[in-house]
């Protein structure tokens, strides 16, 4: 080698060693550990002799260990002190919105995480920590007998080859407490099983893990499930077991840094000031748009249109279209018709189109047609009908009736059941609560399965349509049925609703949202009419069947049920849904039924907590951006890219 070649060599060698150091910086001395043990639910005996038996090993093996049940401690400047942070036995809620972002940015600095039997039993409502943990708590052996159930159970050895591990008999005998999991994340590597037959209860997972690790957010995480007994802490193989797995957390115990967090900090809570615009000056306001000099139309269910001025600060009417809004003919019958749902158009500012969803007084449809809104009043001569939905008149209920424009300007419309959820006056066979299925000759309006859950009808769906600009409209591609298919309508994007009352289209990727106002039955009927009543939230990525009136939920299963005897048939099954409603003009064999985004009943929720117990109505959208606001007066980029749901 030539002396020129010898020099390049060595100077590539000494760029390399000096950029290094710049890939990761040790920290100074040994590394600090974080061990938080606060419990908001059960409080675990053995988290007094878990933290002596830490800090033992920190003074054994080189790192320091601080403890505390103190939640203030999440901040920025507090952990990022920490090699590592250990979740010991924590249980329910214990860090507030500003204390889970301080754990979030720590991870994606480069932190670890070490969780320690009932980490996994802990912020059902945060989707982050459940799967940087790797899964919850769903259930463990004597959860409805004697509580807890310590018991032995033989641990299989999956990795022999990690350091966690490595030491273990194979199999390993222990006693402990075992719990299942659910909502598992799949990218983890898995230590520990346990074998299902060696303990009594408890739900049976098949393939059941123990203990995993994963790289996650930019951190590193670790879990075991053992540990609830105090004797744990004395056994010398599960303390390696522990040891193991915050040497894996605390990593080359390298500074972090903070210029990969990608969390925002939450704004303060009092940072924001309602502003009343005005007060008492509306009839049953159904939807409203906002024009581009922020002036505000607004509809009113009775056929009144208002407009508040920015620069007055007043309202007035300005408009007004002749509506059915309650029913004529029957009495005690809670119409819910009128002036439904209310969009400009994306280009208002050049053409100052606005459409509007009502149903006429004159015909019995859910009209959906585009106006001309100039100087301050609606023109109704300028009416150019778009699309007609057919109803159902002197019956209640769920009309939908929301619209949404997306991104590429195609417009989007809601439109309800149009189907009775209530108990037939003198029926000995009624839905009590439960989907309306009853295809009995004369009872249509007891039947959603005639229009949501009908190809044929455009009750119960979501269309998506490209309006031309002689009010004419095209049908983009992509749609739930292929223009021409039989017994079926192009408009349709979303099947399978039940009131879709409000939507929202993301401005960004044009996923739809929309809020699935749910039945009412209070408890479960697994076995003869299927489940309680659910309201949705839910994101349509593409075209696809939503389940009304077949299923709800987390694709919840009804039963077909014979109105005319009382007999309950099978459940339906969500792969293979299938309409055998007399009342049915569509295809009979439905497309696979989508699962909602979120669902919640009356009562606590098992899968989203946050939403708390009590009324339903949900509602859905928009997503927010920063950037679609002026700098003045948009939120903090916290909120940039959420889902806001109401």
């Amino acid at each position: 080698m030539g002396m020129k070649s010898i020099t390049k060599g060595l100077l590539a060698v000494v760029v390399f060693a000096l950029l290094l150091p710049a890939c990761s910086h040790q920290n100074p001395g040994k590394p600090r550990v974080l061990v938080f043990s606060k419990t908001a639910g059960y409080h675990h005996q053995s988290i007094a002799v878990g933290k002596i038996a830490i800090q033992k090993l920190g003074s054994q093996n080189s790192f320091d260990v601080d403890t505390t049940t103190d939640a203030t401690w999440f901040t920025d400047d507090s952990l990022k002190k920490y090699a590592a942070i250990v979740f010991l036995s924590t249980t329910g809620d214990v860090l507030d919105y500003r204390q889970r972002v301080a754990l979030e940015r720590y991870i994606q600095a480069g932190g670890g995480f070490v969780g320690i039997h009932a980490a996994a039993d802990a912020e059902y409502d945060w989707g982050w920590y459940g799967r940087l943990v790797g899964g919850y708590f769903l259930d463990h052996p004597g959860i409805h007998d004697s509580f807890p159930n310590i018991q032995q159970g033989i641990i299989n050895v999956v990795d022999s080859n990690n350091d966690a591990t490595r030491f273990l008999p194979k199999p390993w005998t222990r006693t402990d407490e075992f719990y299942s999991y659910k909502k598992l994340n799949k990218d983890v590597h898995v230590l520990l099983t346990i074998d299902e037959t060696s303990y009594k209860g408890g739900h049976k997972m098949g393939n059941h893990p123990m203990a995993w690790y994963h790289e996650y957010d930019g951190g590193r995480a670790w879990y075991t499930e053992l540990g609830h007994t105090d004797e744990s802490y004395a056994e010398d193989n599960y303390l390696k077991h522990i040891l193991a797995g915050i040497k894996y957390a605390i990593g080359g115990n390298n500074e972090l840094d903070y210029a990969r967090a990608t969390s925002p900090i939450p704004p303060d809570e009092d940072r924001f000031v309602k502003t009343q615009l005005f007060n008492g000056q509306l009839y049953e306001p159904t939807e409203m748009t906002i024009l581009p000099n922020f002036d505000v139309l607004i509809l009113e269910r009775r056929g009144g249109i208002k407009l508040y001025k920015n620069d007055t600060k007043k309202v007035k009417q300005v408009g007004y279209l002749d509506v059915y809004f309650k029913t004529l003919h029957t009495p005690g019958v809670n119409a819910e018709e009128g002036m439904l749902g209310l969009a400009k158009d994306p280009d208002y500012a050049q053409n100052s189109y606005v459409y509007i969803y009502y149903s006429p007084a004159d015909s019995s449809v859910n009209r959906l047609s585009r106006f001309t809104f100039k100087n301050d009043t609606l023109d109704k001569a300028t009416e150019k009908t778009i699309l007609e939905v057919k109803a159902q008149r002197e019956i209640c209920c769920h009309t939908g009736g929301s619209i949404a424009f997306g991104p590429d300007k195609l417009l989007y419309l809601s439109a309800g059941d149009n189907s009775t959820p209530f108990d037939e006056k003198g029926a000995q066979y009624v839905n009590n609560g439960f989907a309306p299925l009853n295809d009995v000759p004369g009872h249509q309006q007891y039947d959603a399965r005639r229009s949501a859950g009908n190809s044929n009808d455009l009750r119960g769906k979501i269309m998506r349509i490209k309006v031309n600009p002689d009010a004419s409209y095209d049908i983009p591609e992509g749609n739930l049925f292929p223009k021409g298919t039989a017994k079926t309508r192009p408009e349709i994007y979303v099947m399978g609703d039940r009131n879709p009352y409000r939507i929202s289209v993301d401005q960004k990727n044009s996923y739809l949202y929309w809020g699935e106002v749910g039945p009412d039955a209070n408890d479960d009927s697994f076995a003869t009419r299927g489940p309680r009543g659910y309201d949705e939230l839910n994101q349509a990525r593409k075209a696809g069947f939503f389940g009304w009136p077949l299923f709800v939920g987390n694709n919840y299963a009804y039963h077909e049920y014979d109105y005319a005897t009382g007999k309950s048939g099978p459940a339906f099954d969500p792969e293979h849904p299938i309409n055998d409603s007399r009342n049915n003009t569509g295809i009979r064999e439905l497309p696979p039924a989508q699962p909602a985004f979120v669902w919640y009943p009356y009562g606590p929720s098992p899968d989203f907590p946050e939403v708390g117990t009590g009324g339903r109505n949900a509602m859905a959208g928009p997503v927010y951006y920063t950037d679609l606001f002026p700098d003045s007066t948009r939120l903090p980029d916290y909120y940039n890219g959420k889902l806001i749901e109401y």
